[in-house]
């Protein structure tokens, strides 16, 4: 169904690890993004007091992800150019594996059929800039399981990790785009 698609390009890494900073820098430099979906389904089922949070049903909260992950995968094909992804469909698989939950047949399938850039960038957790809010309940410790976690699932969905390193966020950025030989 779906090629490689070299357009489009991976952030991941656990909670706290200014992923969403970077996306919006790449934004600014004029790079069409894709927004994390977690916080955002964490956001909108807070505020109707749904049941799809991962505090409350797991189970629900991959699938809604997943969901998010392929429309996002859809919608970027009206975009020009590299388009620069707040997680990706994988981190559904990796999350599930996290929590103990089984990995259903068709998550796997996403994985296989909708595919990203095969360098997928990861930030691993950064002490200094970690914040608990109100839709990240995890601790450091707990975003470091996630990071790893994340790292199992896109090396066994065929991705090549790069870490990004820690410094400014245009320097980050600048690593992302020198490896990408933007």
């Amino acid at each position: 169904m779906h090629e490689n698609n070299d357009r489009y390009v991976i952030l991941t890494g656990g909670p706290g690890a200014g992923k969403t900073t970077l996306i919006a820098a790449l934004k600014q430099r004029g790079y069409a993004t894709a927004p994390e979906a977690g916080r955002a389904i964490i956001q909108n089922y807070q505020a109707i007091e749904g049941p799809a949070l991962p505090w409350r049903d797991r189970g629900l909260f991959a699938e809604l992800m997943l969901s998010w992950e392929l429309r996002s995968y859809g919608a970027a094909a009206e975009q020009e150019g590299t388009v620069f992804f707040d997680r990706g469909v994988p981190d559904v698989l990796g999350y599930l594996d996290l929590v103990g939950l089984p990995v259903p047949e068709h998550a796997k399938r996403a994985a296989k059929l909708y595919r990203y850039h095969p360098t997928v960038f990861i930030l691993p957790p950064w002490p200094e800039i970690f914040a608990q809010d109100a839709q990240r309940k995890q601790t450091l410790e707990e975003a470091g399981q996630t990071c790893d976690a994340l790292a199992k699932a896109y090396a066994q969905a065929g991705y090549a990790l790069t870490e990004v390193p820690r410094g400014t966020v245009a320097q980050r950025t600048d690593f992302i785009l020198a490896n990408l030989g933007a």
